[in-house]
């Protein structure tokens, strides 16, 4: 549905526990997790990502963890005490280049995670179970799939399950449902990372993201080659998130369906610390410039520790606090608009670029591309551009539902 002038974007984080990262699950500290999350809360954020690890929670197919579960729940109520509503993501999956797959799916048990029917099985069940923990906590918005799940489909993966996009589809709905059973009426959907809007041998594609669950999930990253290409303050790079929230736009049936920024960050050395909270007002303001926008979620809440080896540079500096929950410069920026909360009702994206219906041919999309440079080069004009599909670009009344009153082809774009 539409949203109304009373209704304001919702700010959070994606939690990244600032004592053993994610391993945390594996000595889990409750006061630990609430000083976390007392210095969340202390941002004026609402909302936090949270990232079971799904090996530790189902270590063998037919075992899903009560303790970790109980954990789990433990969290969503401290976030509660503090007013923070909670999202949680079930198959981890992948999380800052490291891949988290359990026993049962890998070498001597090798099966497909998508394919397998008992694979399938287990991770419904699992899905369904952490759902149906929270179901009844009203801080508890839904499950997401899980992280970026795509990128275990296809390359550039090093040992990739492979599927067809039918297959993505029916695995998609499959697990859907799953979250559905388990919580009834909650906010369920799924996240990929862009390669399902860039990539043109991806299985995971772009109709998927913006159809299938209660919202689209956009996750927004510049070192793609968009900040390579355009620079830091590169009105590609500053408008890239809301580049992303247009494109799903088009693919979607809904046009209003909500569409969640749900990952976010400044990423060193490509934006620099001492230019992180420019780019977090650039980018933030460039997204609620976007209709149907539900949220903004950046990542993260908290810095890596030094201590814990093997990360890519960029990522031990993606924290909105310090590792010792110091506020940095990029954390105060997004203290400040979420402190606004200002009514949410950007005006109509007037002017459509026009994209290619067929999933073989997004890459015209990714940085470099047709699409995505005549994007950028419109919205250096100052036009705020949308984006529709080919087969829509004529469609009187989608258009007139979007307040789309010109259609352009990116090779028109000067």
């Amino acid at each position: 549905m539409p949203r109304t002038p009373s209704d304001v974007v919702r700010f959070g984080a994606n939690y990244t526990p600032s004592q053993g990262w994610f391993h945390h699950w594996l000595d889990f500290d409750l006061d630990a997790v609430r000083a976390d999350l007392d210095s969340i809360a202390a941002l004026g954020l609402d909302h936090i990502r949270v990232f079971p690890i799904w090996p530790y929670f189902q270590p063998n197919r037919t075992l899903i963890r009560p303790r970790a579960v109980e954990q789990l729940v433990a969290l969503a109520d401290a976030a509660a005490e503090r007013g923070l509503d909670v999202n949680v993501d079930g198959l981890q999956g992948h999380l800052s280049s490291f891949d988290f797959l359990p026993a049962w799916t890998q070498t001597w048990h090798r099966r497909n995670i998508f394919t397998d029917p008992d694979v399938v099985a287990g991770q419904a069940e699992y899905l369904r179970t952490l759902a149906a923990a929270l179901a009844d906590r009203p801080n508890f918005i839904g499950m997401t799939i899980g992280n970026e799940v795509n990128q275990f489909s296809a390359g550039p993966h090093p040992d990739p399950d492979r599927i067809t996009e039918e297959q993505a589809e029916a695995w998609l709905t499959r697990v859907l449902v799953a979250c559905e059973e388990g919580a009834p009426g909650k906010l369920h959907l799924h996240a990929e990372y862009d390669a399902a809007w860039y990539q043109d041998d991806q299985p995971f594609t772009p109709a998927q993201a913006a159809r299938l669950g209660g919202a689209t999930a956009v996750h927004s990253w510049v070192f793609n080659g968009t900040a390579q290409r355009h620079g830091r303050e590169g009105v590609a790079t500053e408008h890239h998130a809301a580049y992303m929230i247009e494109l799903s736009k088009a693919w979607a049936d809904d046009p209003h369906r909500p569409v969640w920024l749900q990952e976010v960050g400044a990423p060193a050395p490509l934006i620099p610390a001492e230019h992180a909270a420019a780019f977090t007002e650039a980018t933030v303001a460039a997204a609620l410039d976007c209709a149907d926008v539900w949220g903004v979620t950046w990542w993260c809440s908290h810095d890596v520790s030094r201590s814990l080896a093997d990360f890519p540079e960029l990522e031990y500096s993606l924290g909105l606090l310090s590792n010792d929950g110091k506020v940095k410069p990029g954390g105060a920026a997004l203290a400040r608009i979420a402190k606004e909360r200002r009514e949410y009702v950007p005006a109509p994206r007037t002017t459509a670029l026009v994209v290619d219906d067929d999933p073989r041919k997004r890459s015209a999309c990714a940085p470099g591309g047709a699409v995505f440079e005549a994007f950028a080069r419109l919205a250096a004009d100052g036009v705020r551009p949308a984006a529709v599909l080919a087969g829509r670009a004529a469609d009187a009344e989608h258009l007139a539902a979007r307040g789309i009153t010109e259609v352009v082809l990116p090779g028109e774009v000067g």
